[in-house]
């Protein structure tokens, strides 16, 4: 009887100290960190994306250059050739669009579909911190590494998703994977992710994000890969991000 105590006990205390274990990390630190490798970087900073995607059994492409700073994005269109000239414009959580053949830039939703699973939202807006509370709810293995899980819920208006499952690695304090959920939590698409791109800030180099890949929840055969590449360094002017200076 003795013996059962003791083992009882010892398993609370591992149960607890398990919890703790997770519980501790501060969620907000996690997606900072992690926010950093997908262009959560505080100094301007500069990328080019190629956004295949293969929807009802046909495929389309697109070429980007984003240029960004603290909030605010430039998104410019490189190919295909029929829609250069095109532009999203990030201004904090207010995404405007552009083209020469608009008399003016128009309002649109981070939501919004881009290009099959990806929204407008996925091709900048990378700020989980800002956009999203979160809550560390456990430990899991993905491709077998060992990940927190974390729940995150919209701060409001102008996000992407309601909410988001993420994985970050314990070691790298990388995003690994994600499921992005509906208001009722309905698991509307997964995305994972792969960081073979280096960025160097203050003399220190850090992983950065070279793919993105996201999946229909419910039918795998549709799906988007976002590729990255040539992540820099780069500042840019504020009139880069001046909604009145697209016209010009």
């Amino acid at each position: 009887m003795k013996s059962q105590v003791l083992q009882f006990a010892l398993g609370l205390s591992l149960a607890f100290s398990s919890v703790h274990a997770f519980s501790a990390e501060d969620p907000k630190t996690l997606l900072e960190e992690s926010d950093r490798a997908r262009g959560g970087v505080k100094k301007g900073v500069s990328w080019k994306v190629k956004l295949d995607t293969t929807e009802d059994g046909d495929t389309a492409s697109t070429t980007y250059r984003v240029r960004s700073m603290t909030n605010n994005a430039y998104v410019e269109v490189i190919e295909p050739a029929r829609s250069k000239g095109e532009v999203l414009l990030f201004n904090d959580r207010t995404i405007w669009f552009y083209k020469p053949s608009l008399k003016k830039p128009v309002a649109i939703s981070a939501r919004q579909k881009l290009s099959g699973q990806a929204a407008n939202g996925d091709i900048a807006s990378t700020n989980y911190a800002r956009d999203y509370t979160g809550k560390v709810v456990g430990e899991e293995k993905v491709n077998g590494e060992d990940c927190f899980v974390l729940e995150l819920k919209s701060v409001g208006e102008g996000t992407t998703y309601d909410g988001i499952k993420y994985w970050i690695s314990k070691k790298k304090k990388l995003g690994v994977k994600a499921d992005f959920l509906s208001l009722q939590g309905k698991t509307l698409k997964t995305a994972e992710f792969k960081y073979e791109n280096s960025m160097t800030v203050d003399g220190k180099k850090f992983e950065f994000v070279s793919e993105m890949k996201l999946v229909d929840a419910q039918n795998k055969k549709n799906f988007s890969v976002m590729t990255y590449t040539i992540p820099k360094i780069e500042s840019s002017p504020a009139s880069l991000f001046n909604v009145n200076n697209l016209l010009r």
